[in-house]
Formats: structure tokens, C-alpha cells, sequence
């Protein structure tokens, strides 16, 4: 366990919740983890940071993937295939994370929040219900490649957005509704974080005992959050999408000018 107070310890397991919770709904809860892991582990790697991260959401993602398979019906065959290209992926961008300063990741998180608002601003209608007739080969083949492989080197270049980008992907690529997509995005976005984990720990670059800690909370926040889309529907995880994003902009835009 690093050397940080209780203070701090109890702040980040109650980030790992928030996370968690989001990140079931709408996905992008490595945009409040990061930063919070950022704070709370001031003199760690980005790499280390970016690694932790990684071990924390794999463990509320799956508890989250578990519970929408359970009860929304999910293409588990087609969501494995662009898994396994994200999987790939989110290796590669792993193994280059080593070379990101942490004093490039707040721009860089601020520009991907900034696009996803807009998009989510101005298509109120996006993701309200799915399409009536069934995609094309090729735009599965776009899903895998893009949703995929793009998205999953992103995840693990970065991360965070990842669970985001790949609802706005799944969603405009496969026409799925909201809740679909999350559901879906849930199990790609599994495979991402274990490739991502997996080039992270082989590079001995995360805590795992803080990340232990933190991995129980983020669970309970998945499977709380997973359950309420299911429940309130793709109105539900639109609107805190758009919340969810609009206050991490301020945020960050106020620590960055601030």
C-alpha cells in the first residue's frame, strides 16, 4: 500500500463507488477515477496510475457486464468479437502509456469530454430506440475496427471515456438504444481492461493492494448502477451522460485555469 493518509484512502474508495456507478450507467467512470488516483498518488508514474486504475474498474465492469447480461438482450457472440479486436488494442496502447507525462492527460481528457457533450447536445434523439431492421456486415466490421481496436488503444493509451465512446460507437454503428449499447459496451470494454492490465502488470506498473481495496467499491457502484439503466431506461442514462459529462468539463477546465 502506497504511503497516503486514511483521508485520502476513504476519498478514492468512495470514488471507486461514484465510478463504479457511472460507469455501469453510461460508462466513462475512469473520468472521475483517474483524476482522484491522480490527486491521491501525486509523486506515482502516470503509468502506475494509469495500471491501478485499470485493476479497480476491470472488477465493477465485469460485475456490471454480469448484471446487464442477466436481463437485457445482448449479441454476447458479436460483443466478444469486438472485444477480443479491443483486447488487442488496448495492449498495444498500454505498452506506449509508459511515455505519457501526467501533464498531458488533463488536456487530453478535457478535449474527449468536450466532444462527447456536444455530441450528446445536439442528438437528443440519439439512442432512444433501436433500429427496426438489422445491421450490415459492414458495419459490424466498422464496430469491430472502430469500437474495437480504435477505442481499445485508446483505453489503453489513456482510458478514460473508453465505456463513453464505445456507447456513442455501439450505438451509431449497430443502432442500438442506450441501454443496449451500455450493456454491450460493458463486455467489450472488459476485454479492454484486461489487455490494458495485463501489459500493466507484466510491466510491474500497478498497486495491487490499493487497487484491491478500491475494486471492492468500485463492484458495489457497477451492480447498483447496472441495475438502475435497466430499470429507469435510455432517458435515464442519457441524462446522466450529459450531467455526468457537463460537470467533468467544469471541473477540469477549473483546474486547469483555475
Amino acid at each position: 500500500m502506497p504511503d497516503i493518509s486514511m483521508t485520502m484512502i476513504i476519498v478514492l474508495c468512495v470514488a471507486a463507488a461514484a465510478a463504479g456507478w457511472i460507469d455501469a450507467v453510461v460508462g466513462g467512470g475512469g473520468l472521475l477515477l483517474l483524476p482522484a488516483l491522480l490527486l491521491g498518488l501525486p509523486n506515482a508514474h502516470p503509468a502506475t496510475v494509469l495500471g491501478t486504475n485499470k485493476a479497480v474498474a476491470i472488477v465493477g465492469t465485469t460485475g456490471a457486464a454480469i448484471t446487464y447480461a442477466r436481463k437485457t438482450p445482448v449479441n454476447v457472440k458479436l460483443a466478444v468479437r469486438i472485444g477480443l479486436a479491443a483486447l488487442a488494442g488496448s495492449m498495444g496502447g498500454a505498452a506506449l502509456a509508459g511515455g505519457i507525462s501526467k501533464d498531458a492527460l488533463r488536456p487530453l481528457i478535457m478535449v474527449v469530454l468536450v466532444v462527447v457533450a456536444g455530441f450528446v447536445i445536439f442528438r437528443p434523439g440519439f439512442g432512444a430506440a433501436p433500429a427496426a431492421s438489422p445491421v450490415s456486415r459492414r458495419r459490424v466490421l466498422l464496430a469491430i475496427v472502430l469500437a474495437g481496436l480504435g477505442i481499445g488503444f485508446y483505453d489503453g493509451l489513456i482510458g478514460p471515456g473508453t465505456g463513453t465512446f464505445l456507447v456513442l460507437a455501439l450505438t451509431a454503428l449497430l443502432h442500438l438504444d442506450l441501454v443496449t449499447a451500455s450493456a454491450t459496451a460493458k463486455i467489450v470494454n472488459c476485454c479492454t481492461n484486461a489487455g490494458a492490465l495485463a501489459m500493466f502488470a507484466y510491466q510491474g506498473m500497478v498497486l495491487w493492494q490499493l487497487a484491491a481495496l478500491m475494486a471492492v467499491f468500485n463492484l458495489a457502484g457497477g451492480m447498483i448502477g447496472a441495475r438502475m439503466a435497466l430499470k429507469k431506461g435510455s432517458g435515464f442514462v442519457r441524462a446522466v451522460l450529459l450531467t455526468v459529462v457537463s460537470a467533468l468539463v467544469v471541473k477540469l477546465g477549473l483546474e486547469q485555469w483555475g
